[in-house]
């Protein structure tokens, strides 16, 4: 665990891919890892998938916690990913937007063709930065906030992500990082952005040339 960020309020961390962003008694994760760091238990605001690694937001009191909740579910917080992805996309950027469907049971996340009980719409932008070998690495902004939401949108364009076996990409680990994430202090009101990269020099990364806007 990286730390960014640090006041009285809250916490900003770069969560190892293989972590979970909620506690576990069991398993490696990011409650009881800043619990270490901080002497007591945070507060999740919004969560990363176990397999994706990247920068996220821990509030240290319930009152910043429910502040930067509401921030989040108003869309204050803006999160921009990287993913490497399998394919040749025909448009170099554009916008995804789609009806989905989460079903608990599977834990897995379906874009549907129409409404029903159960059924949000999910809506991203992205732009291809590179292309190598069959793959593309896609700078993706995230403007809602569904389970599996990349992944499945992705998946359902047959651009499934790399290593995502739960849909349809190759074999190795997922290749989807939480790159920026930018929000206001809940408290001060100064705009917050923090920045961090996964490791270009390992796979799938590596194929890439990735170069800051």
């Amino acid at each position: 665990m990286i730390v960014l960020y640090e006041d009285g309020d809250l916490i900003v961390c770069v969560k190892p891919a293989g972590a979970l962003s909620e506690k576990d008694e069991k398993k490696a994760n990011m409650v009881t890892m800043i619990a270490e760091h901080t002497g007591a238990e945070p507060y999740p605001v919004h969560r990363l998938d176990k397999e994706t690694g990247g920068v996220t937001v821990y509030a240290k009191t319930a009152r910043a916690a429910a502040a930067l909740s509401k921030q989040l579910q108003n869309g204050g917080f803006k999160k921009r990913y990287l993913a490497a992805a399998e394919g040749t996309p025909e448009q170099k950027s554009g916008e995804m937007q789609d009806l989905l469907f989460r079903d608990k049971r599977l834990n897995k996340t379906f874009v549907v063709d129409r409404e029903r009980a159960g059924v949000k719409t999910a809506k991203l932008s992205y732009t291809v930065r590179d292309e190598k070998n069959g793959f593309f690495l896609a700078d993706i902004l995230l403007l809602t906030g569904r389970t599996h939401q990349i992944r499945a949108q992705f998946s359902s364009r047959k651009h499934p992500l790399y290593g995502d076996r739960k849909y349809g990409g190759r074999a190795g680990d997922l290749a989807l990082f939480a790159y920026r994430l930018s929000f206001t202090h809940p408290f001060t009101g100064k705009k917050l952005e923090f920045e961090h990269l996964p490791d270009f020099n390992t796979p799938p990364w590596n194929m890439f040339e990735y170069k800051k806007e």
